[in-house]
């Protein structure tokens, strides 16, 4: 099953000193794990599309102003939510922000 998860941080805090995702990233790669994942630009770089009434309107910055920013993702294939929930809490981010697990929906279902 694959899962996203979404890296949110509080927007002021300050992440400590010895964060370092490149051995969490290393151990899931190596177990073929993770997939995808990377940082994402700050919230004042977002657009935010919508279509209303066949109009579309595209909004600078984030659409909702918000505490916790999503700070980055990472896309994980493992055996089911017990095993996402084990990863993500060896997440370095973790121990001061938070790690949202999302189950991805099969595209086609067996």
């Amino acid at each position: 099953m694959q899962y996203l998860f979404l890296i949110r941080v509080d927007d002021d805090a300050e992440a400590p000193e010895d964060v370092d995702p490149g051995p969490w990233v290393s151990e899931l790669e190596a177990r073929g794990a993770r997939l995808v994942g990377d940082r994402l630009r700050p919230p004042e770089d977002t657009r935010t599309v919508r279509v209303r009434n066949g109009e579309q309107l595209v909004t600078e910055g984030p659409f909702v102003e918000a505490k916790e920013l999503i700070g980055g993702f990472d896309l994980i294939e493992c055996a089911d939510a017990d095993e996402a929930v084990e990863i993500a809490g060896k997440h370095p981010v973790a121990r001061f922000g938070s790690i949202e697990i999302r189950p991805l929906w099969p595209l086609f279902e067996e």
